[in-house]
Order: C-alpha cells, then structure tokens, then sequence
C-alpha cells in the first residue's frame, strides 16, 4: 500500500473544531491511538503530516513507531499573520520572526518545514483562492530560510500565481494545487518540486449538501485535467488525500485517493510506478538530516 502524504491527526473528517477541542487541555493518546490504528489495518505504514497548533501531530510522530508507521511532521505550520494558515499552526509578521518558527520548529523536532502561501478554493466563486497570496519575494525568502537551516518545505498552495511563485522559490513539495494553468503545470515538470492533489478534498463533497454538485463537478473536472497534464509531462507526484479534512476519513482516505487517480488515469502498471517515484521523492526530501 502507498503512503500516506498529506494528513492531520488532528483532524476527524467530521467536525474540525470538536476534534481540536478534544486536544484543547491536552493531547489525547487514545484519539492518536486510534487513527494509527487504522492506518496500520490497511498496512500504510508512512503518513505525512501537515503539522497543527496543539502537538498532536508531534506526539503521534512518538507513539507512530509502535505501528510500524514512519511518521513524518513539521510539528506546525506557519503562515502571515493576517493570512490563511492559523487553523494548523503559528504565524508571524516579519521575516526574523519566521526564521524564529523555523528554529522553534526544529528544535521541537520537525521533520520539515510547513509554510502557508495561499488560502483556499473559493467554493462560491469558481476558479478563486480566499485571501490574498504571498507576494513572490516573500516566498524565496521563506523557502531560503528553512533550506538554509537544513529543512525541507512543504508548501499549502492553490491558484496559478501562487503555485508559480512557490515552484520558483524551489519549495520541495506543493499541497493542493488547484486551479493550476497548463504554463504552472510545465513549471512543475521542469523543477525538482513534488505535487500533492489531495483530490478528495473535492470529490469526497460531492453529493454532501454543502455545495452545489454543479460547482463540486466542475472543480472536480479541472482537477482531473490537470492531473492528467500532470501524468502526460511527467510531473513528480505522490499520493496525499488531506486525510482529517471534511469528509476525508484517516485511512480510507488515502484509499479514495488511490482510487480517484486510477479512476481518472486508468489502473496501468505505469501509473502505479510514477506515484511510487513520487512518494521515494517525499520519503528522502522530507526527513531530518541529524
């Protein structure tokens, strides 16, 4: 079985605020013990986490190993105060204050570096990010940052111009992508950066109630484009479904995604070899050098 690449065990797939506020006094082992569980069931034995406030990515990284699951975290996320990103992590105002997170989260035992350049799709105005994103400059900065302190980035990125800014800036990984133009795509192709769909974040909502099903399909439609853009350029691409989020369950999760890409690329051996590229990729980019 792939891992898994992109996950919050923070997070429930139900309700994100009842979930974070079962950690509120204190991290629960037994929650983290339970979605550990169900990921050693279906024999994922990496997840990827995207970091969150409370420790409880942290903590999982200590009791994973009684698993068999070598987990990955960047204990919590960073983002601009004043932009998207406080619902998993820390934010800042000035570049030293950054660098600050960034030591902070080393020392706390990150294995890489989680920053937040965008916000999210605009469910209400089709082809839109929320927010304002990075400016470019303040991107490279970023990644120039962590890079200098021996970390790898993975970066929460939708919409062209924030893609493009973050592949120019050489972040290691991209998460989401959405909306992305056939001009980013080739960008992708051409750098080192591995892309994370986390295309259930979409499709899992289809049918739901809390959208149109008429704005979810052609979200979803975009996505398969691009996906097979990606697969015809010979992006570098690993499996993630966001797992935590709404509607995308820990474990099943990663098998709906699975399924999503086969769904749209066809169930082929060499599907099957490009994802297990792209994953090596996540394994040896995102762990702490000692």
């Amino acid at each position: 079985m792939f891992g898994e690449c992109h996950a919050h065990l923070i997070m429930d797939g139900l309700n994100y605020k009842k979930a974070v506020e079962l950690h509120r006094d204190g991290v629960k082992d037994g929650i983290i013990r339970k979605h550990l569980k169900t990921y050693q069931g279906l024999g994922v034995t990496f997840v990827r986490d995207g970091g969150d406030a409370l420790g409880v990515s942290k903590r999982a990284k200590k009791l994973a190993g009684e698993y068999g699951i070598d987990y990955r975290t960047p204990i919590f996320a960073i983002h601009k105060n004043g932009h998207y990103g406080a619902i998993v992590g820390r934010g800042f105002d000035s570049m030293k204050e950054y660098h600050g997170l960034v030591l902070e989260a080393s020392a706390e035992g990150a294995d890489f570096i989680k920053i937040m350049t965008t916000g999210l799709m605009d469910f209400d105005n089709h082809g839109n990010v929320t927010g304002t994103p990075l400016p470019k400059e303040e991107v490279q900065e970023m990644v120039h940052i962590a890079h200098e302190e021996g970390m790898a980035v993975m970066s929460h990125t939708n919409g062209v111009y924030g893609v493009a800014a973050a592949v120019e800036a050489g972040v290691d990984s991209v998460e989401h992508g959405n909306y992305m133009d056939e001009t980013v795509i080739s960008m992708l192709a051409d750098s080192e950066t591995v892309w994370v769909p986390t295309l259930v974040t979409v499709r899992n909502l289809l049918g739901c109630g809390r959208y149109e099903d008429t704005v979810i399909r052609s979200i979803m439609e975009n996505g398969e484009k691009n996906l097979r853009l990606a697969f015809e350029k010979r992006v570098k691409v690993a499996l993630g479904s966001d797992a935590g989020a709404y509607m995308v369950p820990h474990g099943d999760g990663i098998m709906n995604e699975y399924q999503a890409f086969l769904t749209i690329l066809g169930a082929t051996h060499e599907v099957n070899e490009w994802l297990k590229e792209g994953e090596v990729r996540i394994r040896k980019k995102f762990r702490r050098e000692l």
